[in-house]
């Protein structure tokens, strides 16, 4: 029986810690780790797929399956192409991110071939800014990868973490876009975690952040579209709305909701920069880890939040970042996942703004 609902449903897959840059916010540590072999990553693509399958039975829900392929760097693996045709072959969508200075041409049209949905490619800044975060000449290799990219016909997103560093240039990365012929710019805020533990000083403030995501959407960007995965940034968009939408989560925060992330190691965590191991695919069922995992239910129970997450009418749609939230936490030296979101200015409480 068709029906009427669909759900999207993601596996963000890091294929390895290794990589050819050392950027300051990185959420990673670059730890060596013994990274999932081929057979593993086919298996967990072959189990993603029975799972949804038995989903799709037990809920009467379409789902639209996708995989964002990352690293480290994921061209460091020398079977990127081979996981990248068996993601496709078992009919999910495939999005690759990666920093681009290992892409050729000859690599660009592989992906092209291989029928890559799109491609994300970061750019901090313009290249004194971006260099100053991720290395020296990282910026004239990244743009050289996006140029062959985007002469494959692939498309190509560039992607900034927003912090104090390069917060005055938003604009020049509108700019840069605008040059290199890319139609679509994300954006997501600093998470102090990993490698980025050392930028907690350079995180946003709360005022600072409401003015800067009130100045990217009300800009003119021509036929440039602007896109993030941050839950307060899509709630700022949205005029107030007074009816509180309950206890059910309906979107916003990812973790928990419509996606997983599996490590280089198979470590699955709730979300990419959320480094709370909640199983390991080498042991443990993809299916279980979604139904039974402890931390995944509390992301899911409003009851479990703190402060003005927990009494927001559009917790729901929201959640905040918990990224953000668990990183701030342990800052303080509390671990909390369900701490509220403290650069949010959605739900304003001025004794829980950030304060250099």
């Amino acid at each position: 029986m068709m029906t009427n609902h669909s759900m999207d449903f993601f596996v963000q897959l890091h294929l390895t810690e290794r990589c050819n840059l050392k950027c300051k916010h990185c959420y990673q540590t670059g730890r060596k780790v013994y990274e999932l072999s081929f057979a593993e990553v086919a298996g967990l693509i072959k189990e993603t797929v029975e799972t949804l399958k038995e989903w799709r039975k037990l809920y009467d829900m379409e789902y639209s399956p996708s995989f964002n392929v990352t690293g480290g760097e994921p061209f460091l693996r020398n079977d990127i192409f081979d996981i990248l045709a068996e993601i496709g072959y078992r009919g999910f969508d495939i999005y690759l991110l990666t920093n681009g200075i290992l892409v050729n041409k000859k690599k660009a049209e592989a992906l092209f071939n291989l029928g890559v949905k799109g491609v994300q490619v970061s750019i901090e800044g313009p290249e004194n800014i971006h260099d100053s975060i991720r290395g020296k000449g990282s910026f004239s290799g990244s743009v050289k990868g996006i140029k062959n990219l985007l002469d494959a016909g692939l498309r190509v997103t560039l992607n900034t973490t927003l912090s104090s560093v390069n917060a005055d240039h938003l604009m020049d990365i509108i700019g840069i876009s605008s040059r290199l012929g890319v139609r679509r710019i994300g954006f997501s805020r600093l998470v102090p975690s990993g490698r980025g533990k050392t930028m907690l000083k350079d995180a946003l403030d709360t005022e600072r952040v409401k003015d800067l995501y009130e100045k990217i959407f009300f800009m003119d960007t021509g036929e440039l579209e602007i896109v993030t995965g941050d839950p307060v940034a899509t709630q700022s968009k949205i005029e107030d709305v007074h009816a509180d939408k309950g206890k059910i989560p309906l979107g916003g925060c990812a973790a928990g909701v419509s996606g997983l992330t599996v490590m280089p190691d198979g470590t699955i965590t709730p979300c990419r920069r959320l480094p709370i191991p909640i199983g390991n695919i080498r042991i443990d069922s993809l299916r279980e880890v979604w139904a039974g995992s402890d931390v995944l239910e509390a992301l899911r129970d409003r009851s479990r939040y703190k402060g003005k997450c927990r009494r927001c009418k559009r917790w729901a749609d929201c959640r905040g970042c918990r990224a953000i939230s668990y990183a701030f936490s342990r800052a303080k030296g509390k671990s909390d996942f369900l701490a509220e979101d403290p650069q949010c200015f959605i739900s304003p409480n001025p004794n829980n703004a950030i304060n250099h």
